[in-house]
């Protein structure tokens, strides 16, 4: 019973001075909503990013170009990536490549891609516009669809025929709301029949693909940009529970067709000009990334759940040098140094407790409107807070709350009786 009667004490007093147990409460519950949207805002990020990606199928196994690593010390995507980005050329993927793969057991289809960049126009129109080129069974394995017209077959791809297909936003930007089917365009200086549009897809990760021109492969290749490599290949899967192994099957068939030695050490990929990725392997990285950011976020949260626990360490003193004449005359009645250490930590605790209450519904209810936002502007966005949101935020709220009222509650329970009595 004596412990009920410890929380009614401190209850009173949080009562006795409403505005200041509000704002000792309200640094909490700016903590403790930020943890919420943390995590809300993680799970809405990464479903967005998979749906994104589930888009392209998830019956896929995708290669692509890749700088070969001999920098020690460095991670190998990373040394990569630097070197596309500073401008170095892989050319060693090329179409044979492709139809080689497509040749393996569980490979159903595949397409190989390839992104450029030119000068196109129609009547007054001039727009610098990426072109895409992909092999024609792109349109199945992608899941796009025609608006109207059609997309190209692979005898026009082999025979390097002159024809395009819009994206949704290209076309308006070049024809309005007329119909550019049978049309011409130039790229360059030459002529393209238009022959069909895509029906509005959206960005995918950061391409737009709806302002892309798609372009036979082999055309774009020969006629626009004078190359015979690709950039990558998207491959479907017959199995995908043998996703992995097809994945090694391809790494060894490439090895053997770029003249790669073998690794001395096996998933040595470092000397390849290539990397293959499944899509379960997609969906992993996105999950390691996504859950790293949601750790950096919570780490910049943690910083304001600190300055409101030291909020509520100064108000404590502050209510104990108010207090200090209760104190006195409690321990002169015969509390003990434990009855008012117990006092004053729950009142700390009951005090982060209230705000990380009031916090998670706040953080719930601007996780709603950002996801009404979101999905206003066209984003796919859930709706979802995760189960260890909640017990992480109830536990941020009673450990600050414990380890910033143990301090002030030891200091006053080492009151003495009569100099606090004189307080009165």
């Amino acid at each position: 019973m004596r412990i009920f009667s410890t929380i009614q004490i401190s209850i009173k007093a949080m009562l006795a001075n409403k505005l200041r147990t509000m704002l000792t409460v309200l640094g909490m519950v700016i903590g403790i909503a930020s943890v919420i949207i943390v995590y809300s805002a993680g799970s809405g990020i990464e479903s967005l990013i998979l749906g994104q990606i589930e888009s392209f199928g998830t019956d896929i196994v995708q290669t692509e170009i890749k700088v070969p690593n001999n920098k020690k010390g460095i991670k190998e995507d990373t040394q990569s990536s630097i070197n596309i980005a500073t401008g170095i050329q892989v050319t060693t993927l090329n179409l044979d490549d492709a139809e080689e793969i497509k040749k393996l057991p569980n490979i159903k289809d595949g397409y190989a891609a390839i992104i450029g960049q030119e000068q196109v126009s129609f009547h007054n129109e001039n727009k610098k516009v990426m072109l895409f080129g992909v092999s024609s069974s792109y349109i199945d394995i992608d899941k796009s669809e025609i608006d109207y017209g059609r997309f190209f077959t692979e005898n026009e791809d082999k025979s390097l025929s002159k024809v395009v297909v819009l994206g949704s936003k290209i076309k308006e930007k070049l024809f309005g709301q007329n119909n550019p089917i049978g049309k011409f365009i130039k790229i360059k200086k030459t002529k393209f029949k238009v022959i069909g549009v895509i029906k509005e897809k959206g960005a995918v990760m950061i391409m737009d693909f709806d302002d892309f021109i798609y372009v036979p492969i082999r055309t774009l290749q020969k006629r626009i940009l004078g190359i015979n490599y690709i950039m990558y290949t998207v491959h479907q899967l017959e199995d995908l529970s043998i996703g992995d192994k097809t994945a090694e099957d391809i790494r060894m068939l490439l090895r053997e067709r770029h003249n790669i030695i073998k690794p001395d050490i096996v998933n040595d990929i470092s000397r390849d000009d290539f990397r293959v990725t499944t899509m379960s392997e997609m969906m992993d990285m996105l999950g390691t990334v996504t859950g790293a950011i949601t750790l950096l976020l919570l780490a910049i949260v943690v910083v304001s759940l600190i300055v409101g626990g030291v909020g509520i360490m100064n108000i404590m003193y502050v209510v104990i040098s108010e207090r200090t004449g209760e104190i006195g005359l409690r321990k002169a009645v015969g509390a003990s140094n434990s009855d008012i250490v117990k006092q004053f930590l729950i009142e700390s605790i009951l005090i982060t407790l209230t705000g990380g209450m009031i916090g998670i519904l706040l953080g719930i209810l601007i996780s709603y409107f950002i996801y009404l936002g979101a999905n206003y502007f066209g984003l796919d966005w859930r709706f979802k807070i995760p189960i260890k949101a909640y017990f992480v935020s109830l536990g941020f709220s009673t450990f600050f709350g414990i380890v910033f009222g143990v301090y002030p509650a030891k200091k006053a329970s080492k009151l003495e009786p009569v100099e606090a009595l004189n307080k009165l």
